[in-house]
């Protein structure tokens, strides 16, 4: 019997070889022996080839292989089922309202939309959603380009032990086990993004690693001076919680966070007001929380951006809305409202 892979359609050679073998008598077991499929599959194709043909003056009912290969086409191009969203256009206008206008994701759009208990003539499931958008003809303004991830390439991970640099402080190694597993809160993760080339002003991003809840902050440069201003401008802001809420802080070996002792010392006391620790180069998944915060913030201002030309008020916006976003990974909550509760306790 010939190798065929479950779930193959029968190919216009085989209809050819059906119809030869069933002038020749064969039966249904014996063709279904020689393609290479079950019986039923060689009774379904009979029934679909089956037709009336002239032979002489007598007219006989028989398969066919024209007449079945005809169907077979037709079935094709109308495959599937109908839409579920049919014509629930209240709904594919608020989707697409959601994801277009607020850069919502589709899962929590759809969340959003349990959370508030909204009501319409449809309900679908995420993958659904994510079917019709790569469809292409479903919705009148959504695409695939409205998504934030559309399937990257992950790059190899390079040498961890070839260092650009040698941290100015402690390495992540010697960070406590907690802190690496998400165990405890007050335990941040820092980076900067820069603007086009040509432009200075640039965005310093810290991230909560227990609740995903964010800061960002527009400095003049890209510069060790103005992270530090940054950690002092937050411990004048919280006074003596700043201890508590920031124990600890990632960051990567980039230059602007070379200056370790700057950003440990504190306004207040003589000892440190937090932990700096340096993560391994080319090693951005030790920061990965503040890596996803990134790609938030470009849905905001996407590269080529110019952040000379952005605003304080912009950058606290997009902030407020990263924080009230809801996520899959905090069970469709938002991160300012974990941060909140841990802040009470």
């Amino acid at each position: 019997m010939a190798e065929r892979k479950k779930g193959q359609h029968i190919k216009w050679e085989d209809r050819l070889k059906i119809q030869g073998a069933l002038r020749t008598g064969a039966k249904p077991a014996e063709i279904a022996k020689m393609i290479g499929c079950c019986r039923a599959t060689i009774y379904n194709e009979i029934k679909r080839g089956q037709c009336v043909q002239q032979h002489d003056a007598e007219f006989v009912e028989e398969y066919c292989a024209d007449v079945a290969e005809r169907k077979y086409q037709e079935n094709l191009r109308a495959k599937g089922p109908d839409l579920k969203l049919g014509r629930d256009f209240a709904l594919a206008d608020f989707i697409e309202s959601k994801i277009i206008i607020d850069h919502y994701s589709p899962g929590a759009t759809l969340a959003f939309i349990q959370e508030q208990g909204l009501q319409f003539d449809t309900e679908i499931c995420e993958n659904t959603l994510y079917n019709y958008i790569y469809r292409g003809d479903v919705f009148l303004n959504l695409t695939k380009e409205h998504l934030l991830y559309k399937g990257e390439r992950h790059k190899p991970k390079k040498d961890d032990n070839k260092r650009a640099r040698l941290p100015k402080g402690e390495t992540i190694e010697n960070r406590p086990a907690e802190v690496k597993g998400r165990e405890t809160f007050g335990h941040w993760e820092m980076d900067s993004i820069i603007g086009k080339r040509g432009s200075k002003a640039a965005l310093v991003v810290l991230t909560e690693r227990l609740t995903r809840y964010g800061l960002v902050f527009r400095v003049p440069d890209h510069t060790m001076e103005s992270v530090v201003k940054v950690l002092d401008r937050l411990e004048r802001r919280m006074g003596k919680d700043f201890r508590q809420v920031f124990q600890s802080i990632t960051v990567d070996n980039g230059s602007e966070f070379q200056d370790c002792a700057g950003m440990e010392r504190s306004l207040r006391r003589r000892t440190p007001r937090t932990r700096i620790y340096y993560c391994h180069p080319y090693s951005a998944s030790e920061r990965g929380s503040n890596e996803n915060m990134n790609r938030i913030v470009r849905r905001f201002f996407p590269k080529g951006t110019s952040f000379d030309e952005v605003t304080a008020a912009q950058v606290a916006q997009a902030e407020d809305w990263m924080n009230s976003y809801p996520r899959a990974i905090l069970g469709w909550r938002s991160a300012g409202a974990l941060f909140e509760e841990h802040l009470a306790n």
